[in-house]
């Protein structure tokens, strides 16, 4: 089964420019502050705005959006305000009404089971048990990498690919590095460590370093990946929203037989230069629609770490948005 995001294209009348930019914030705070609470992504030109995600977050923004307009009529928006709006008007309820009738997924590796905890992650788990290409949008913390791996773990161990490659843009592998000891693989190694550590919990040190040896297991930048071709082979592309839109189309022009891609990221955490846009954010409109391919929009509520994690962002949200 495919699972394809809903999107909904919502024109805000009568047009101007100063409520425009009332609605949107300083640098479009106010639509990221609208993605990260609600699980979708929203592009806009003009008075027409794009919102793409799951279905039931997609209705809840596209009420947001059109309430905080009328209220840019007659008050200057702040985070707090839209997070004010949020609370009182019910929408941010709505919009986590999860994937329905998903069955529980189960990864079986030699260290143990791993089960999706909850909708999503179940969603997700499905989307790549069943797709050759998905894609995994949210927050940190809701298992987008983790789950990936284990899918990549189980591939491997029953033989259904011969090899995993995990792939990370480094975005400082340039000169910037130069100061750093030791080869290429040794200077962008702290820019894959995540991966490292997921396979290390699931197959253990000894192993992880003979498959790594033997090329089985290959972890590598994301530039290293030009030319190439990648048959028989798990590929995980994680924190793809650091990837440009040339190199996102490299990289999944890659995709060989008898291949399964992930790519994973959080289109709220963007590190690339301000006006570039994100691989990540254009292949959710270029692709939403096609065949073979899965989307699983994680939000806030997904996420699985340790409770004191959810506790802090949770505070760092509050302060940004303001007394």
């Amino acid at each position: 089964m495919t699972y394809h995001p809903a999107s909904t294209a919502v024109t805000l009348e009568p047009a101007d420019n100063e409520r425009l930019a009332n609605l949107c914030g300083e640098f479009d705070e106010h639509l990221r502050l609208m993605e990260r609470r609600l699980g979708v992504e929203i592009n806009n030109r003009g008075a027409r705005f794009g919102v793409i995600g799951p279905r039931a977050a997609v209705e809840a923004a596209e009420q947001l959006l059109a309430g905080l307009y009328a209220l840019s009529e007659r008050e200057v928006l702040t985070p707090a305000k839209v997070h004010l709006h949020l609370q009182e008007s019910g929408l941010e309820a709505l919009a986590e009404a999860g994937p329905e009738d998903v069955e529980e997924i189960t990864i079986r590796t030699r260290r143990g089971v791993i089960r999706g905890r909850g909708p999503s992650q179940n969603h997700y788990l499905e989307g790549i048990r069943d797709n050759d290409l998905n894609v995994g949008i949210g927050p940190a913390g809701t298992g987008k990498t983790y789950l990936a791996v284990a899918s990549a773990v189980e591939a491997l161990e029953t033989d259904r690919v011969r090899r995993l490659v995990l792939v990370r843009p480094a975005v400082e592998a340039g000169e910037r590095l130069g100061f750093l000891p030791g080869d290429i693989a040794e200077k962008i190694d702290p820019y894959l460590r995540p991966m490292y550590d997921a396979l290390y919990e699931m197959l253990g040190f000894e192993r992880v370093a003979k498959l790594i040896d033997r090329n089985v297991i290959e972890v590598a930048p994301l530039a290293f990946m030009r030319g190439r071709t990648l048959n028989d082979a798990f590929i995980i592309l994680d924190e793809a929203q650091n990837t440009t839109l040339e190199q996102m189309k490299m990289f999944l022009t890659r995709i060989g037989f008898g291949s399964t891609a992930v790519v994973t990221g959080d289109v709220t955490q963007i590190d690339l230069p301000r006006g570039q846009k994100s691989g990540l954010r254009h292949i959710v409109e270029v692709l939403r629609d096609m065949e073979g391919v899965s989307f699983t929009f994680f939000q806030a509520r997904d996420v699985v770490r340790h409770p004191l994690v959810r506790r802090i962002v949770d505070a760092y949200d509050r302060y940004e948005e303001g007394p």
